[in-house]
């Protein structure tokens, strides 16, 4: 049995190219969509990891998501002193391996619509399918929907999700 390897294309987000051949920090330093996310990543001291092997899996957050937090909440975190929390924010939103939007679907129907993994954080996030749609639920029950799928990196993939999920 031989197997047709898959082909990652080069995917759009924030109005930049995601090249599947440049690793997670890379492509989205160039996403302006995703600002606050990078600021984020380099307050917390994250860079050199998300830049590494992996594979990593990251639910990112887009700027509008950060915006919908309470006011005055990511000044607080990009805090020196808030840098434990901060680390713990953003390693809720990233997942060990590549999983794909399809390996999602896919373990959600084995378990009966509910899919879940273990973050880097180290508590779970479940997903749920929903017809196409797929749904990010934190351990508090709050929703993020993943609006973009599969943009894929040289050390994993990235899922743009529309709510930051907070541990």
């Amino acid at each position: 049995m031989t197997t047709t390897p898959v082909i990652a294309k080069t995917v759009m987000v924030g109005g930049a190219p995601m090249y599947p051949n440049k690793n997670i920090v890379e492509n989205a330093v160039n996403s302006k969509d995703h600002t606050t996310l990078v600021a984020a990543v380099k307050a917390a001291g994250l860079v050199d990891t998300l830049a590494g092997p992996g594979p990593f899996t990251v639910f990112a957050p887009t700027n509008e998501a950060f915006a919908k937090l309470p006011a005055g909440t990511v000044d607080t975190l990009l805090k020196p002193a808030n840098k434990d929390k901060l680390t713990a924010v953003l390693t809720y939103h990233v997942v060990p391996g590549k999983i794909s939007a399809a390996d999602i679907m896919k373990a959600a129907k084995k378990m009966n619509g509910m899919a879940e993994y273990k973050t880097v954080q180290g508590e779970p996030l479940k997903f749920q399918v929903d017809g196409k749609k797929i749904w990010v639920i934190d351990a508090k029950g709050d929703k993020a929907r993943i609006t973009i799928a599969d943009v894929n990196q040289s050390n994993g993939v990235i899922h743009v999700i529309n709510t930051v999920l907070i541990p």
